[in-house]
């Protein structure tokens, strides 16, 4: 009896995305860990001193938690309503919040009682900030005002009433301690300086500002609104940079990484967007569950945290580097030692001795090889070869077809097998890899199940899909083919000129070598 020989899988090239130094570099966090909060995580906002703990703000409650702890080191609960915005001042010592109900409480981390109130606002207050000169604190309204403190005295320094609309974002400069920035849903940010009576920039951002963020330089302003990420120039005026609209839902929260040279964006669309902050173009993107509201990195980026509607807390650390003090285990041997030898060629007066290769097959080839054909095609069903390794798929059914056995194989199948089968055939028919093998088998599909069409809504709708898909790809082939048609035209309209033009030329010169012999 012959010897089975496994099904041969054709290989394809690979299109997967391009591995970069960025790729290499965001894929060296470690599996998230996740933490489930009270509410939907307003905001998330490390401490800039070691040890790095961070505050989330999440319901009427500020939690304060370690680098690695998966519950809260310290709870701020102090708040009749809803807490905002609990943010670190830059020595790492005080938190500052707003609230619902329009007060602004400062708070020690060693302790838990409120330190100081202020009040003024007459609405919730989003947005509160620590100046860089540490002894100011900035807040933003409902109440459409923006307002600065004096943390000694507890009293208000100055309010501006210049926006339309809810002011939800803010920020301060690093560089001057008088200067604040403010963003609102009547679509524009405002500059403040705390040594004039009113704004020194406004700039137009053209959707409900969602975020506001200024470089560590203090030259450079970023906002994020609608879909659309917007830098501005601020040392020109206010002058628009770029624009990117890399998401497909409302922009929520911006944040840099240490360096400045990497931009994060996360949006309502459960995607996180890291740009170059040199040629603002998409390096990375990481994926999550649900729509993110809040994002942090670490000031060593070791950890970036992720807040989302449903509470959740995403947390990834980075990898540990590879230990660089060696083992004190027996040492192994080295590579070269299993190698040596498989590079060498025969000679003539060497006798070889072959060791067989012990060749182990697949479940797939197990069941072809035993004749079960409906089974083998169960086999290459399963949801990690029909999803991962369609080509796998394709080949049993292209080695079940020249058996003659692929009919048989795809008879006598209940609704939820038929579904399967006709929603791997729709979704991968269009790739020109698998049209030939695949539109036979969707020939063989429509012919057997026929008679039941209309018995099962689940069926019907999966052969309409077929149908359209096989429709769309018709049309597309068909303006392919007027396409080339048309480059065909114009190559052979630029063929005719060069053939013309050089003729021209070459009767030219005659002409003119005729005439110079005649004069002389």
């Amino acid at each position: 009896m012959a010897t089975y020989k496994p099904v041969v899988v054709q290989a394809f090239p690979k299109l997967g995305e391009k591995i970069t130094q960025d790729t290499v570099y965001w894929r060296g966090y470690k599996t998230p860990v996740q933490i489930k909060e009270f509410g939907a995580i307003k905001k998330i906002d490390f401490s800039p001193v070691p040890p790095y703990n961070y505050a989330v703000t999440a319901s009427s409650r500020i939690h304060i938690y370690g680098r690695y702890s998966q519950e809260p080191i310290k709870t701020f609960s102090r708040f009749k309503d809803a807490a905002y915005c609990a943010t670190y001042r830059d020595d790492g010592n005080l938190l500052v919040a707003g609230s619902e109900e329009g007060s602004i409480r400062l708070f020690d981390v060693s302790g838990r009682a409120p330190l100081r109130q202020f009040d003024g606002h007459t609405k919730a207050v989003h947005v509160v900030g620590f100046l860089s000169d540490k002894y100011r604190i900035f807040s933003c309204g409902d109440d459409y005002s923006s307002s600065l403190w004096d943390i000694p005295c507890a009293t208000e320094i100055v309010s501006y009433s210049e926006h339309s609309d809810y002011v939800r974002c803010g920020c301060a400069s690093k560089v001057n301690a008088d200067v604040f920035v403010t963003g609102s849903y009547d679509h524009t940010v405002k500059l403040f300086d705390a040594r004039t009576k009113s704004s020194v920039m406004t700039i137009e951002h053209g959707q409900p500002v969602e975020s506001v963020l200024l470089f560590p330089s203090g030259g450079l302003l970023v906002s994020a609104g609608g879909r659309y990420v917007k830098v501005w120039d601020v040392l020109k005026g206010g002058q628009l940079l770029v624009s990117l609209k890399n998401h497909h839902k409302t922009v929520t929260c911006l944040c840099l990484n240490s360096s400045g040279q990497r931009l994060l964006s996360g949006s309502l669309d459960r995607h996180v967007k890291i740009y170059s902050t040199t040629s603002y173009k998409v390096v990375h993107s990481f994926n999550y569950a649900t729509s993110i509201l809040s994002l942090a990195l670490s000031p060593e980026d070791e950890t970036i945290v992720v807040g989302m509607t449903d509470g959740v807390l995403n947390v990834k650390h980075r990898k540990p580097g590879e230990r660089k003090e060696k083992s004190q285990k027996k040492r192994q041997p080295a590579y070269r030692t299993y190698v040596k030898g498989r590079t060498y060629m025969p000679k003539q007066e060497d006798f070889c001795v072959s060791k067989p290769v012990k060749r182990v097959l697949r479940k797939y080839d197990k069941l072809l090889r035993s004749f079960q054909s409906s089974k083998a095609l169960d086999a290459v069903l399963e949801p990690p070869i029909r999803l991962y390794t369609p080509e796998v798929t394709v080949a049993v059914m292209q080695e079940l077809h020249r058996r003659g056995t692929l009919r048989n194989a795809l008879a006598g199948r209940d609704e939820k097998q038929i579904n399967l089968l006709l929603t791997f055939v729709a979704r991968r028919v269009i790739e020109p890899r698998f049209t030939s093998v695949l539109v036979t088998v969707a020939d063989m599909i429509t012919d057997i199940y026929q008679p039941v069409v209309g018995q099962s809504a689940i069926v019907d709708r999966q052969f309409l899909r077929l149908q359209e898909a096989i429709g769309k790809e018709i049309d597309y082939q068909e303006e392919l083919l007027e396409v080339l048609g048309m480059m065909d035209t114009l190559f052979a309209t630029f063929t005719n000129k060069g053939a013309t033009y050089l003729k021209e030329n070459k009767s030219n010169g005659l002409t003119e070598a005729i005439e110079t012999n005649t004069n002389n």
